[in-house]
């Protein structure tokens, strides 16, 4: 081994200047903690900076990541070191990780209506005998979360389902408290200890269905509609039935006394009247029979007829038509 002597420093003091005693050959070192350490004699410092030169993670950061809840197998995968080296400085950690689960344990947990007398551990076990499961297949750890609280996890299988309830742990004078942070820790606290945690239907396959053949029906006939029966309309009131002849000379006589007399507007030819006897009321008499059928229009009161002198005169058909007689009036 040769032997150096220190001569100097670089003229940025990062590196010490050294020389060959019999050669005068010059060498430089680097000026880091290492070598400080060693020049005090430190070994611990100077085997722990050995560590981390060679590591690509420090010991700090491998602990803090067991604390925040990492394994040492996946500290060991982040990192490439050993698994040995990792475990050198996650031990103690370990330890305090089951230090906080144990605690919890003991702690009491917080229910809607106030913190319970029974520990965490007591009312856990009691929910565990009451749905069948066993406290002892189940494992209790404990971690802390970005906040800085210490959450305590129970995580136990069920069939072939992984189950974990986690509680935030708050150390006090009196045990400490947990409080519940999913459902699986709620229902483990609910004084319904009988209560299943998941309530799991068995979903059965669906059978395939195969396709029906589709049937093609014929058209259905559409019936013709019914027409709507119009009702019919009433005809009007049949015309008052016209004055027969001797109500029409009967009229004429009345306006002989008072005024013309009014042309019919359509007069019915009426058939050759047999000799008639003297009084006019006997022939009225006679056509009231078929008038009765129908109610006849009121008629004026007739004025007395003056007394005729000898035979009525038989009217000819111009006379009734033109309403005139042949006497001229």
């Amino acid at each position: 081994m040769r032997e150096l002597r220190v001569i100097g420093v670089t003229p940025d003091s990062t590196h010490i200047v050294c020389s060959d005693t019999e050669s005068g050959t010059k060498f430089r070192l680097p000026a880091d903690d290492k070598l400080r350490a060693a020049a005090r004699g430190d070994l611990a410092r100077f085997g722990q900076i050995e560590i981390e030169t060679e590591a690509s993670m420090r010991p700090r950061d491998i602990q803090a990541r067991i604390r925040a809840g990492a394994s040492v197998e996946q500290v060991t995968a982040e990192s490439g070191m050993p698994a040995t080296k990792v475990e050198r400085f996650a031990y103690p950690v370990l330890l305090e990780r089951a230090r906080a689960a144990e605690l919890a344990q003991k702690a009491h947990p917080v229910r809607p209506d106030g913190p319970a007398v029974e520990t965490l551990h007591e009312i856990v076990t009691a929910a565990f005998a009451e749905r069948g499961h066993t406290i002892e297949q189940a494992e209790w750890d404990a971690w802390k979360d970005e906040k800085g609280f210490w959450v305590a996890q129970l995580q136990w299988r069920h069939g072939h389902s992984e189950i974990a309830a986690h509680w935030r742990y708050q150390p006090d004078a009196h045990g400490g408290s947990v409080s519940p942070l999913d459902d699986p820790a709620n229902d483990l606290i609910d004084p319904d200890f009988g209560r299943a945690l998941r309530g799991l239907a068995t979903i059965l396959p669906t059978p395939v269905e195969q396709a029906a053949p589709v049937v093609v029906e014929p058209p259905t006939p559409v019936e013709p509609r019914p027409r709507e029966q119009v009702a019919p309309t009433a005809r009007p009131a049949s015309r008052p039935a016209q004055p027969t002849l001797d109500e029409y000379y009967e009229q004429r006589a009345v306006a002989a006394g008072g005024g013309a007399a009014a042309i019919p507007a359509a007069p019915v030819p009426a058939a050759p009247i047999p000799a008639a006897p003297a009084t006019p009321s006997q022939p009225a008499a006679q056509d009231k029979e078929p008038a009765a059928k129908e109610p006849a229009p009121e008629k004026p009161a007739a004025k007395p007829a003056r007394a005729k002198r000898g035979k009525a005169p038989m009217p000819s058909w111009e006379d009734v038509l033109l309403g005139v007689r042949s006497s001229g009036h």
